[in-house]
């Protein structure tokens, strides 16, 4: 049986700051020039999630000029650990944490006053209860993105560059833009093992084109050594 797909979505994303970071920077942040498949697809999810649903990310509309800003912030050089079974037992104690001894200055180039459509469909999963079906969950997608309601707020990249939506207007159309991008991320194969998976990018007048996520190349970021 073929799987079930919903109508073409075209949604709006904009705001004032946007980073999405290429995986072979290791240490301060470079932006993408626009809007990668992953971080489109978790704006989708913050909008409406259920395990009955996939989102597919087919293209990424660019509506507003690349243009790179650069600032720098305060980061701890420390990643979070894990817990161990003492610690969550109450057995072990944490040791104290002071980030001001671990704090560093690092550099972000970011992406400034964004503004892109993102067309997507969805499919439904083998997760889909006897009470799912497509209908369903396109007028429930389409209610809160007109309501502009969300689980969560979506972002563009990083937490605190938060992302305004809103139904795109049918007629509106990309500036004709071209541009190579190199490799992107598409997404993460969880495998396992857990891989991420890239493709060849380039802006078509003005139209980042998303291969389906079975066509990328999956690689280790180390073996990321310049445009294919």
């Amino acid at each position: 049986m073929a799987t079930e797909r919903s109508p073409e979505f075209r949604v709006r994303v904009f705001g004032r700051l946007a980073c999405f970071t290429r995986p072979e920077m290791k240490v301060e942040r470079v932006s993408y020039e626009v809007m990668t498949p992953s971080a489109a697809r978790g704006i989708l999810e913050a909008i409406l999630w259920k395990p009955a649903i996939r989102w597919i990310v087919r293209a990424i509309e660019v509506h507003a000029p690349i243009v790179f800003t650069s600032f720098k912030r305060n980061e701890v050089n420390t990643r979070a650990r894990t817990p161990s079974a003492g610690h969550v037992a109450g057995k072990d104690l944490f040791e104290p944490y002071f980030a001001d001894e671990d704090r560093a200055q690092r550099n972000t180039l970011a992406l400034r006053d964004v503004d892109y459509v993102v067309r997507a469909i969805f499919v439904m999963t083998e997760r889909a209860g006897f009470d799912d079906n497509l209908t369903k969950f396109v007028e429930m997608f389409r209610r809160r993105l007109e309501k502009g309601q969300c689980h969560y707020m979506p972002y563009l990249g990083c937490r605190e560059f938060t992302a305004s939506f809103e139904p795109a207007p049918p007629d509106r159309a990309p500036p004709a833009l071209s541009k190579p991008l190199g490799w992107m991320l598409h997404d993460l194969d969880f495998g396992p093992p857990v891989r991420p998976r890239f493709f060849a990018a380039k802006i078509d007048n003005g139209v980042l084109h998303v291969p389906p996520f079975e066509t990328t190349t999956p690689a280790s970021v180390s073996a990321l050594g310049g445009a294919p």
